[in-house]
């Protein structure tokens, strides 16, 4: 309670300071300019400049001593540190006082200031996407010092046994009887995804192909907003559609077909999962046709092609490059897809093509392997490190093949249309 007292004067004070230091510096400003003196910048703009040397130093000492107390262990006293933080505001403030002059050209300090800041975000998202990675090598290293990393890769059973009993001194045979290979966890997380992407991507863009160039105003206002609703609803509640409704119904036509069919099924959790994912794909794409300029249909439409044609030879090469980056976003978010594949397809590893039988996926496995009670070195444990980097591997592909592929359509359709 007396944090979140020191917390809340800390704010009272600083958001006073900040009040303070934009008047007094517009002030000042307005006071140089009316007595004929050329300033290099708008009053406004030294007030702003007065505000950010005022709040951003003092947030950010704030920010690195809560940064050395939660994360290094530090002790500091936070009454010490919000009051330090203060006194460095009150210097900033001083020191932004003095710098409303004529010969100071405030807007491009703010600039400066601004392109700091982006450059520090943008560092702030590389790093946090290298501390995952590293974080996940050390963890998955640990598990290929206990099986080798060739028998994990080309490994065609996926039997952990009883391997958490080597973690507890009592493993006996069992750390050599257990099998870690990959290939079918691998196998049904690109089966049940392809099956997604079948349906998605089709389904996805027609639909944005007749929301952008056939739908009325009217259609388009109404179906828009109702197909996007299909991205806020939980992956739980498609879980129990595909578990209730779609799996049942596909062993039922299997059955009249005369195929046996497994009520825990890849083929449902595609489908549902390809539903769930069309949203994705038809609004992004429907953003990159509208894109397209009109000048390009109503050139194409002037040289005597059809409105099928214009949009076939036209409109979609020039959409492709968003097209790829939003498919690639649709089969990002398959792969990370784990309540609907619990929920309908099972956690078996089965290695099969057959997607009427019963199979997991890579997420489902780690989430198998995290949960429980088994001890954290066991090698059942730590191989939920080594599926999440091949996984963090083969999205990273993916990203670059599609980066490769946006590439070469930009350069094809500058080459055709120059």
């Amino acid at each position: 309670m007396q944090t979140h007292y020191l917390l809340t004067l800390f704010g009272g004070a600083l958001s006073i300071m900040a009040l303070s230091a934009f008047f007094l510096g517009r002030a000042k400003a307005a006071r140089e300019r009316s007595a004929g003196r050329a300033m290099s910048a708008q009053p406004d703009q030294y007030a702003w400049f007065a505000v950010i040397a005022t709040v951003g130093p003092a947030l950010t000492v704030a920010a690195m001593g809560a940064f050395l107390m939660l994360l290094l262990q530090a002790r500091l006293a936070t009454g010490y540190l919000l009051t330090g933080s203060l006194a460095i505001a009150a210097f900033g403030l001083w020191s932004g006082m003095r710098q409303v002059r004529p010969n100071f050209h405030a807007r491009r300090a703010i600039e400066r200031v601004i392109r700091w800041a982006l450059v520090a975000s943008a560092s702030i998202s590389i790093l946090t996407t290298f501390g995952i990675l590293i974080s996940i090598v050390f963890e998955a290293l640990r598990f290929f010092q206990l099986h080798g990393l060739w028998d994990f890769l080309t490994g065609t059973v996926w039997a952990p046994g009883n391997s958490f009993l080597s973690a507890a001194g009592r493993g006996g045979d069992s750390q050599s009887a257990a099998q870690f290979g990959s290939i079918p966890l691998f196998a049904g997380t690109f089966l049940i995804t392809a099956i997604a992407m079948l349906v998605a991507i089709p389904v996805g863009l027609l639909s944005a192909i007749y929301m952008a160039e056939f739908a009325p105003r009217s259609v388009r206002t109404i179906a828009k907003p109702t197909l996007e609703i299909l991205a806020g609803i939980p992956t739980v509640v498609y879980g129990f559609f595909a578990a209730i409704t779609v799996a049942p119904l596909i062993v039922d036509i299997a059955d009249h077909l005369g195929l046996d069919a497994s009520f825990n099924n890849a083929l449902a959790p595609g489908v549902v999962m390809g539903i769930m994912i069309i949203p994705f794909i038809s609004s992004l794409s429907d953003d990159v046709i509208n894109a397209v300029p009109d000048s390009m249909r109503q050139g194409s439409l002037a040289l005597g092609l059809t409105q099928g044609e214009t949009i076939r030879d036209v409109v979609l090469p020039a959409a492709m490059p968003g097209i790829i980056s939003a498919s690639l976003l649709a089969v990002s978010r398959a792969l990370g897809e784990t309540m609907i594949v619990v929920m309908a397809a099972g956690m078996r590893p089965n290695l099969t093509a057959n997607p009427l039988e019963e199979m997991t996926t890579v997420t489902v496995r780690i989430v198998a392997a995290l949960t429980g009670d088994q001890e954290f070195e066991s090698a059942e444990t730590l191989s939920a490190f080594a599926l999440g980097l091949v996984l963090f591997v083969v999205t990273l592909a993916l990203n670059l093949a599609s980066v490769l592929m946006i590439r070469r359509f930009r350069e094809k359709y500058r080459v055709n249309h120059l």
